[in-house]
């Protein structure tokens, strides 16, 4: 009985063990996990050129990319949007206008280079427009800078406007959420 009480606790102890050590080796590969799986970071070198080309923080970038296409480079919404950063042709047209691209063609969206070039140009565009307020930058990004702007003259906004939750419109609203907290956690797991 005593010896069985003994092998009893000597299995209790290794089972502690082994949760243990199973925590920590889980702990010591979690970031690596959330990159693989949650945030990933294709297109690294891209994301990094542009955004600081554009001194736009490449985690905002990521973030965006991951919201609007999970960074699937064939993705194409219903309105019509297309690439990694989900452009619509009349605001590439836009974009390139403004870039001096002069040879742009919307199928040309579907480029990954020129997608990822042109979608940071115009999120450093907004930012500028907004006096770097992330929150109107990203909303004017998924709800158009119109929409946006006439919040401002309707409610009052002021340029510092940080309350996400009176944003009118509610895929708009939880788009903003989502972006920003994808920005934190791709802050925390990569080095930018």
């Amino acid at each position: 009985m005593l010896r069985q009480k003994r092998n009893n606790k000597r299995t209790i102890v290794i089972a502690i063990l082994l949760v243990c050590f199973s925590c920590g080796y889980f702990y010591t590969w979690k970031d690596a996990l959330m990159r693989e799986i949650a945030y990933p970071l294709q297109y690294d070198y891209m994301v990094r050129y542009y955004s600081y080309e554009n001194h736009v923080h490449p985690a905002l970038v990521a973030a965006v990319i991951l919201a609007e296409s999970k960074f699937r480079e064939d993705a194409s919404s219903k309105r019509g949007a297309n690439g990694l950063m989900q452009i619509m042709p009349e605001t590439g047209t836009w974009i390139a206008e403004q870039m001096g691209m002069k040879d742009f063609t919307p199928d040309k969206l579907r480029d990954v280079r020129t997608n990822v070039k042109m979608g940071t140009w115009y999120l450093a565009y907004l930012l500028k427009e907004f006096d770097g307020n992330q929150v109107l930058a990203l909303a004017a990004y998924n709800a158009g800078r119109g929409h946006v702007d006439s919040w401002i003259s309707k409610y009052g906004w002021k340029k510092d406007f940080s309350e996400i939750e009176k944003i009118p419109f509610s895929e708009t609203r939880e788009y903003v959420k989502v972006v920003l907290q994808n920005e934190e956690q791709y802050k925390k797991l990569y080095d930018f």
